[in-house]
């Protein structure tokens, strides 16, 4: 087939749909070790709240209206108004129910933003997605429709205790040049880890505004919801910030909602945008989502539940690296926020992407470093020595998969040795 420009740009494989196809076969071979996707764990007891949920919507009709109607462009009117209202009382934001849309799914939504705010423009100009903070999201690299639409700065590495360490925003290096359309960043940080401090969101905030274009923050795994962070962060929102959420952590990765929360002008375009690609979000999660917020459990489940799941079975997993692999050979990012570890091999060997095919020959699965630092444009070689992990599966799975990331980790120091 001759496909068009659009045809080859998106029809080719690329990072983020080979991770996917990596973790819809991990999910079902048997025996795989699952430790490279991004799906989120099964907590028991938020199973078994959706099931219930979803029983009491049957037998009461609601599920029936969802499935059997369509919603508008914007998404499910009723949940649009009652988040707005959870967000303005709980958080005290000027917000309605206008300054809210839904998409299907975060990654669509980052579609629809980078290229409504970067790329070719009428002025004949070319603008550009800065991440202020590399590395950052797999999933954006390739959601350009033009080429080279991303730049991204360097971190500062800070060194901590107990073989951890920690990436900053260098604000030394960092410039927002003319061609910049906007600012992007993630908070926690897929894959990192990493939740940049109030400090840095405020200065960067200060520096969209200087120059006049939104500040736009990925918060699929943050504050207020869903609440997978282990640091203090303050959640942050004004009429030049965009905020993106999701229900996919929470639980409900299936139902593909993405929520964002920007200025009017902004909401209006992404519903056009909306009616063209789509019709209309799906309706299953804003549903399941509307019940949560008029039972007032969205929050509470978030800081209740599964922060603190997560934060117990990370904790779990760190014990489990340390007891086979040393710091010297591995570091680990700070575990801040989301339902990742970044590992750090100084001086591997090998590149993180051989690591990677060696560990899948065994059945284990995880994700090379270099996928995650869209528009560092050198061969930096740290990011050839950077590998995601998962921590979401049960302790006894992460410990035979960190057993044999130890193994091949020694058989590739020792070819060097000897």
């Amino acid at each position: 087939m001759i496909f068009s420009k659009f045809g080859n740009k998106f029809a080719k494989n690329s990072g983020i749909s080979l991770l996917m196809k990596d973790l819809n076969e991990g999910i079902r071979t048997p025996g795989a070790i699952m430790l490279g996707g991004g799906n989120p764990a099964h907590i028991p007891e938020m199973d078994n709240y959706f099931q219930t949920l979803l029983a009491e919507m049957s037998a009461n009709g609601k599920l029936t209206d969802t499935l059997c109607n369509y919603d508008g462009p914007q998404g499910k009117d009723a949940m649009l108004k009652a988040l707005a209202a959870t967000l303005k009382a709980k958080l005290g934001w000027n917000i309605s129910a206008k300054n809210i849309a839904l998409s299907n799914g975060s990654q669509s939504a980052f579609f629809y933003l980078f290229n409504l705010l970067a790329g070719r423009f009428e002025d004949g100009i070319t603008r550009k997605v800065l991440f202020p903070l590399a590395p950052e999201y797999v999933g954006y690299a390739d959601s350009g429709l033009d080429e080279d639409l991303f730049i991204a700065n360097k971190p500062q590495i800070e060194y901590l205790p107990n073989g951890q360490f920690k990436y900053h925003v260098d604000f030394n290096t960092l410039e927002v040049t003319d061609d910049i359309g906007v600012i992007c960043v993630s908070r926690p940080t897929n894959p990192t880890g990493n939740v940049i401090t109030d400090e840095e969101v405020e200065h960067l905030d200060q520096l969209a505004k200087e120059h006049n274009i939104p500040l736009l923050i990925d918060n699929a795994y943050g504050v207020p919801f869903p609440g997978i962070i282990f640091s203090e962060a303050t959640p942050f929102w004004n009429e030049n910030v965009i905020l993106c959420m999701s229900l996919s952590k929470l639980g409900l990765p299936g139902t593909r909602c993405g929520i964002i929360i920007a200025n009017e002008e902004i909401i209006e375009a992404v519903s056009n945008i909306n009616g063209i690609i789509s019709l209309a979000p799906g309706g299953i999660g804003p549903a399941l989502a509307l019940e949560m917020l008029e039972r007032d459990d969205l929050l509470a489940l978030s800081k209740n539940v599964i922060g603190p799941f997560y934060k117990q079975r990370v904790e779990d997993t760190i014990r489990i690296i340390r007891r086979y692999i040393s710091e010297d050979r591995c570091l680990i990012h700070k575990p801040e926020g989301a339902i990742f570890l970044w590992l750090w091999f100084k001086d591997l060997p090998i590149t993180s992407l051989e690591l990677y095919q060696r560990l899948k020959k065994r059945g284990v699965l995880m994700v090379p470093g270099h996928y995650f630092f869209p528009g560092i444009e050198e061969n930096w070689p740290h990011a050839h020595e950077c590998m995601r992990m998962n921590y979401v599966p049960e302790p006894e799975q992460i410990e035979k998969g960190i057993v044999i990331l130890a193994e091949e980790l020694e058989l590739a120091y020792q070819a060097v040795e000897y």
